[in-house]
């Protein structure tokens, strides 16, 4: 566990935060909720280019918040689980590029 986790799960026990993984599911759905209403006023739905504003990083910083304390709850390493998810990513990525570079990047 990181420092970070840690940090979030003595916040959520000082303020009570915990709760089912179904009740903070749907926490962050609200969550992320917002952090697209905010971005589709700000890009005038999509008609202007997004530049983050005020409260953008606070909004990104709830939504991460709640990921850890969902994470908390179940017992998951965020820090293991990201980083072998970014190695994964990078090994799909260096194949893709390696089968464009041999001229025929579609499944046979």
């Amino acid at each position: 566990m990181t420092q970070l986790q840690d940090d979030v799960a003595r916040s959520a026990d000082a303020a009570a935060l915990h709760a089912p993984v179904p009740t903070l599911l749907l926490e962050l759905q609200t969550l992320l909720g917002a952090l697209t209403a905010t971005v589709t006023a700000a890009t005038d739905r999509g008609r202007r280019p997004f530049r983050p504003g005020a409260d953008w990083a606070p909004r990104l910083g709830e939504l991460a918040y709640g990921v850890y304390l969902l994470a908390d709850q179940t017992a998951v390493d965020v820090a293991e689980v990201v980083r072998a998810t970014a190695e994964r990513l990078a090994v799909q990525g260096e194949r893709a590029k390696a089968a464009d570079e041999a001229g025929w990047p579609f499944e046979a």
